[in-house]
């Protein structure tokens, strides 16, 4: 069964920073694209990184340079560095498993970051 258990939010003033983490068992992560995406309040789920199996990124517009995911040295994590955040940066964040042909099936419980002064 595949477990996605992200953490590291957290209350940050704007222009702030947080690290999240996702670790993920059940599976290998070999061949899989892993993804952060969040969720304001009211507002639809929106698309924030992802890292594919062959180590290319892929950022939401918003996202503009200031946030970085990554594979950690261990081989069933992903973290997403996140600088300069802003208020509109405030959501519950998401890390995903996604399996080839498979997307958007296994998430993680959600880690809270609020940016606010």
């Amino acid at each position: 069964q595949v477990q996605v258990v992200d953490s590291g939010g957290g209350l940050v003033q704007p222009g702030g920073s947080l690290r999240l983490s996702c670790a993920v068992s059940g599976t290998p992560l070999n061949f899989l694209t892993l993804a952060w995406h969040r969720q304001a309040p009211g507002k639809e789920r929106e698309f924030v990184a992802l890292v594919a199996s062959n180590g290319n990124t892929k950022y939401g517009d918003f996202v503009k340079g200031r946030f970085t995911i990554s594979r950690g040295n261990a081989k069933n994590t992903v973290y997403l560095q996140m600088n300069s955040l802003n208020v509109e940066d405030t959501a519950v964040y998401h890390c995903n498993v996604n399996f080839p042909g498979i997307s958007n099936l296994f998430w993680g419980q959600g880690t809270q970051v609020n940016v606010s002064s």
